[in-house]
């Protein structure tokens, strides 16, 4: 019998336990199955280069709690809108095809996908388009769809929670208002979650358009009670009603080319005109991404990684890997490409966070 191999990339931004899925497949597929894995470099740039190795145990060996991804990854190279250079001008253009004949080069049994909503996208038009497809749940951000949690949010957060601790005694120290600009284009579970557990007096989170009058009246109102410092959690996509999120640069090259940044700063200067208490921001960016997972990431990494075997054994493609209720499951590979999962305003844990005096930069 031909001897059934396995395909594997890594897309878009890394994150803390991208490794650990990397090991846990493969180390499924050679010894439960006895398959040859395959690992596609550099995420899609890979498949449309023909760039890839073979896997061999000792390469997966040992890497379960190293950052990254040992394979590489890109969020700029979307076989459907690939840019390239013509002229001075980038022009994008369809190359799918050229993808598509490579992976049927590799004569592999299935491609295991590791990506977040824009590479799980790519991968769900692929499968239509011929490629038998899993896709795995990766992104920090943890607003996917069609899952509880992904993995690498829990290190993000765990990340975050310590670097607000670290300034909690300096805001306190100086009596400043301090700052933390978190990861969180379109939702606002890293501050809501790092805020929390970090103790943030303002949480200000995209799901919520903040007005600048409450974020002062809270930061005037702890003043007045003896609290001469503040501490503030914003996400970076975070913006006040009526207006726009504050863009960082255009990536010209990627079919997705806004990157925000900077909403920490523009606050940090209001604030200080406005109450005359000295404030400072500061960004933690892809500090967030990097570094070792955390036990719950590497665990659940683990556990992603091998349903995505049992189904490439199955044949169940055009799936991706889940949690629901807290299972392990999976569920159509469309449902993480329906946008993204926000925090929703009556989340329990916005809840609790008011009962204790945090403001979320509204009225309430």
């Amino acid at each position: 019998m031909k001897k059934k191999k396995i395909a594997i990339l890594t897309g878009g931004g890394d994150c803390p336990g991208i490794n650990a899925v990397i090991r846990a497949v493969a180390k499924k597929a050679m010894l439960e199955f006895g398959m040859d894995v395959i690992g596609i470099e550099d995420g899609y740039d890979g498949l449309i280069h023909d760039r890839h190795r073979k896997l061999g145990y000792n390469e997966v060996s040992g890497i379960l709690t190293l950052g990254g991804t040992i394979l590489g990854a890109s969020k700029i190279s979307n076989p459907y809108q690939y840019a390239l250079q013509k002229g001075k001008a980038i022009v994008f253009k369809d190359v799918s095809r050229k993808a598509i004949a490579n992976f049927k080069k590799l004569g592999v049994d299935g491609l295991v996908c590791i990506g977040g909503d824009g590479t799980l996208g790519i991968a769900c038009r692929l499968m239509k388009d011929g490629i038998p497809v899993i896709g795995v749940p990766k992104t920090i951000d943890n607003d996917l769809r069609g899952t509880e949690i992904t993995f690498g949010f829990d290190s993000a957060v765990a990340f975050a929670t310590e670097a607000i601790d670290r300034l909690h005694s300096t805001a306190q120290s100086h009596h400043r208002v301090m700052i933390v600009e978190v990861m969180g284009h379109r939702s606002g579970w890293i501050a809501l979650y790092a805020g929390v557990a970090g103790g943030g007096d303002i949480i200000l989170i995209p799901e919520i358009p903040y007005s600048l009058e409450a974020v002062l009246a809270k930061v005037r109102d702890r003043k007045k009670k003896g609290k001469r410092f503040s501490i503030v959690v914003v996400a970076e996509g975070a913006k006040p009603k009526g207006g726009d999120v504050v863009v960082k640069k255009i990536v010209e090259r990627s079919s997705d080319p806004v990157r925000l940044g900077g909403i920490g700063f523009s606050l940090s200067d209001q604030i200080e005109r406005a109450t005359g208490t000295e404030t400072r921001a500061v960004v933690l960016g892809h500090l967030q991404r990097g570094g070792s997972p955390t036990a719950h990431d590497r665990i659940l990494a683990t556990q992603l990684g091998a349903m995505a075997v049992e189904l490439v054994v199955l044949g169940q493609f055009g799936r991706m890997v889940a949690v629901e209720k807290g299972l392990i499951t999976s569920v159509p590979l469309e449902t993480a490409s329906g946008g993204p999962r926000t925090v929703p305003l009556d989340h329990p844990l916005i809840a609790a966070a008011r009962a204790l005096g945090t403001s979320f930069g509204d009225s309430k």
